[in-house]
């Protein structure tokens, strides 16, 4: 499941690159199936051989050596607690990570060495939705614990029945007698308050189970442990800083991470992360080196070995085991990274970072009386994600408002002349225009605004963020350049070029023609339309050897 938004995890993202076989066309066996899940793997472990591939399924779906490897298996072997409903001696465990998503059983064996057998169910999808695969899995690993094989091909078999998962829309998606309600999430969503309403229902039976949200994460109890400290570890992700979590668990280390990873939002993630990372790896030793500086990267981890193996990277926070909803838990505490203790290190948050913005008590104090009123827990992630996001869109709305002065006036577009280029980004510029634009007209946290941009400009979060803008910007260019030429007057333009001129016109509107055909300029239909026509009243102008040539029959 990849964040970004929508695509497979990759390094950036997760452990995957793209699978063997690909998105399947549409008609093909399995298509709808392929449009939620890439494939569904069962794991099995032995003392004496360690984990191994038992079924893939479909069947059909290939799996390299790497993905199975470095993917499937090490997200498998994560053992632990999780709601759910198992028989009598049984352990049912799952974790989320990024790529895989499994649920583990664990049977006592007297016959095996080790006292019992173990097996894992690992979903395996290119979606980032991590909560309804949470509970696609707490429906079907316990059917599949008892029934096996046939119980698998009977849920993917319903799962190639649900419609594609469009943005925008919101879906009704049957399994095992239950009907999954969920509302896929779209770039023209607004940021809500509270959770989403729930749609009418009235003729469906069974009545659905509504999920909150596909993707986001109960973010108010990922935070529990560190709420006091949710702006630092806001600058932290914001300025791309490395990040080790040392957590009691896969499933606390993934959650973590992924809150983490989420709490930019609108600003897109650039940074590399690691939900659940082990020391088999393959990037073991690429993060473990000190030779030089530590990566951007939020790694989540469980074996204490690594605190000893990274005591270079200067931010470490270890949480503890996970408290029953009700009170605050206790807030891990600041410590410097000099206390870290290789064996027995205790909850806390070392880091020797101080923060540019003053902390918001105000934020603390809201969630604290949400507890005494015993608020429910969507209702306390929707204060805390609109905290986030309205800090974010401070710090970024002065950024927006500068980047699109950059952009070239309108008037100066003309039809036969090569567009203007975008203005180059001045980093002193924006700087000295904070003072009448700058996110105090939006924010009330005070602090130092212009140090943090500074040091935001080295992060690959900044990188990112201009890139986007830059390439949008081009195309917003490139758009309004093919209008102005849909506008002008072509034949009088022809008069007095020269052949090699008019065709070298053509080529020209073929290829952006193309672009904006496949969505990448942001262009009117009735623009393509004039498009078109003037490239057939160029062609027909051209003698019958050149229209042959660029019209061939």
């Amino acid at each position: 499941m990849d964040q970004g938004s929508g695509g497979g995890p990759h390094r950036a993202r997760g452990r995957f690159g793209a699978p063997s076989c690909g998105a399947r066309a549409p008609g093909a066996p399995w298509a709808r199936f392929s449009a939620w899940l890439e494939c569904v793997c069962v794991v099995t472990f032995d003392l004496e051989l360690g984990q191994a591939l038992e079924l893939v399924y479909p069947s059909d779906f290939q799996l390299t050596d790497k993905e199975a490897a470095s993917g499937i298996l090490s997200s498998a072997s994560a053992f632990v607690s999780v709601e759910g409903r198992g028989a009598p001696g049984t352990r049912m465990t799952g974790t989320v990570t990024v790529g895989p998503l499994c649920l583990c059983r664990q049977v006592k064996d007297s016959s095996v060495k080790r006292g019992y057998f173990q097996k894992s169910l690992v979903l395996v999808s290119r979606l980032p939705f991590v909560r309804l695969f949470q509970a696609l899995l707490s429906l079907v690993a316990p059917e599949y614990f008892d029934k096996l094989a046939p119980c698998l091909e009977a849920v993917c078999s319903e799962v190639d029945q649900w419609p594609a998962p469009v943005p925008g829309q919101t879906l009704n998606l049957p399994v095992m007698g239950v009907v999954l309600q969920v509302h896929i999430p779209s770039s023209a969503d607004k940021p809500e308050s509270g959770p989403p309403k729930q749609c009418s229902h009235k003729n469906l039976l069974p009545a659905p189970v509504v999920l909150t949200s596909v993707h986001e994460l109960d973010l108010f109890r990922c935070f529990r442990p560190v709420l006091a400290h949710v702006q630092l570890l806001w600058e932290l992700m914001l300025l791309g800083e490395p990040l080790l979590v040392l957590a009691p668990s896969p499933a606390v280390s993934s959650e973590m991470v992924l809150a983490l990873t989420s709490c930019l939002q609108p600003l897109k993630f650039c940074c590399d992360y690691r939900p659940y990372f082990t020391i088999h790896d393959s990037e073991f030793k690429e993060f473990t080196t000190r030779t030089q500086a530590p990566p951007s990267v939020v790694l989540g981890v469980t074996n204490p070995f690594f605190i000893k193996t990274l005591q270079h990277w200067p931010h470490v926070l270890r949480i503890g085991e996970p408290k029953m909803p009700g009170d605050l838990p206790k807030q891990v505490k600041l410590k410097k990274p000099s206390r870290l203790k290789t064996l027995d290190t205790k909850p806390g948050l070392y880091t020797a970072y101080t923060t540019y913005l003053h902390r918001d008590k105000a934020l603390l104090r809201r969630l604290l009386k949400g507890l005494q009123k015993k608020r429910p827990s969507d209702m306390q992630t929707a204060v805390l994600r609109r905290h986030l996001l309205e800090l974010t869109q401070s710090f970024i709305i002065p950024l927006e408002h500068y980047m699109a002065s950059l952009m070239p006036l309108q008037k100066s577009i003309t039809p036969w002349k090569t567009p203007p280029q975008i203005h180059p980004f001045c980093q002193d510029d924006f700087l000295r225009s904070l003072e009448h634009s700058g996110p105090q007209l939006t924010c009330l946290i005070k602090g130092d605004w212009l140090g943090l941009y500074r040091r935001f400009f080295k992060s690959p979060h900044f990188d990112g963020w201009y890139r986007q803008r830059h390439k949008e910007m081009a195309q917003k260019l490139e758009a309004l350049h093919l209008e102005a030429i849909c506008e002008a007057n072509i034949e009088i333009w022809m008069k007095d070029k020269s052949e090699v001129e008019v065709v070298d016109l053509v080529l020209k509107l073929r290829e952006r023609l193309v672009r904006a055909q496949g969505h990448q300029l942001p262009v009117k239909e009735a623009t393509l339309k004039r498009a078109r026509l003037y490239i057939e009243t160029v062609i027909g102008s051209l003698p019958k050897d050149l229209q042959v040539l660029l019209c061939p029959p």
